[in-house]
């Protein structure tokens, strides 16, 4: 039996869920949900509720939110989505950064799968989009580096550099700053960088510098 195609509002729960859950291990709950979304607790609750219903999220009573595979690939597939339609606005329509994720926000929901996969295409299948974030395949194959926040990284030896990652597309104030300091995915930096604040090392994740870099 065909699943009834999912609405936008459903689609953006889905990939609320695994926003929260992509980088992060802690549980997530409605509150958590509404939070990230800017949403009512209780409309959050329903929604939660709703795609519990539609097999798409598990939500035991008293117990984290957690997907099923269905409801994991439909959120999968929304973030392809996403993240190529970010990658073209910056690759071929000259977007900053900084401006690409509202814009997707709202592209997102109004494509055909056959237009993505064009559009996938037409980049080159690329594997990350313009912060760093790894973009899913057709099939909901994922490679997740194994980045390490980098208010955490230092616990690992005390690194003076350290690679850069991913750069949440959360707060784009923060990504013109790096934009000013020179930093990107793939770029090095010096530890403990002199320009980044506390908040700023939550929404930046890295990897070891080589050897000599």
């Amino acid at each position: 039996m065909l699943r009834a195609p999912l609405t936008s509002s459903e689609e953006n729960y889905l990939k609320a869920l695994y926003a929260l859950t992509e980088w992060e291990d802690d549980p997530v709950t409605t509150g958590s949900i509404a939070a990230q979304l800017g949403v009512a607790p209780a409309s959050a609750t329903a929604m939660v509720s709703k795609l519990a219903g539609k097999n798409l999220l598990v939500h035991p009573r008293y117990g984290a939110i957690t997907f099923t595979e269905a409801g994991r690939l439909a959120a999968l597939n929304v973030v392809r989505r996403h993240r190529l339609i970010e990658t073209f606005l910056l690759n071929e329509l000259g977007y900053g950064w900084d401006e690409v994720h509202e814009e997707a926000e709202l592209l997102e929901h109004t494509v055909s799968g056959r237009f993505i996969e064009a559009l996938a295409a037409r980049l080159g299948h690329p594997a990350t989009d313009p912060h760093g974030d790894p973009i899913p395949g057709p099939d909901g194959t994922l490679h997740m580096p194994p980045a390490i926040r980098l208010d955490r990284f230092s616990r690992h030896g005390s690194p003076s550099r350290a690679v850069v990652s991913r750069i949440s597309d959360e707060d784009p104030a923060l990504l013109r700053l790096c934009t000013d300091l020179g930093i990107s995915p793939g770029s090095i930096i010096a530890l403990p960088h002199p320009k980044l604040s506390t908040i700023d090392t939550t929404m930046l994740w890295v990897l070891p510098a080589p050897a000599g870099s």
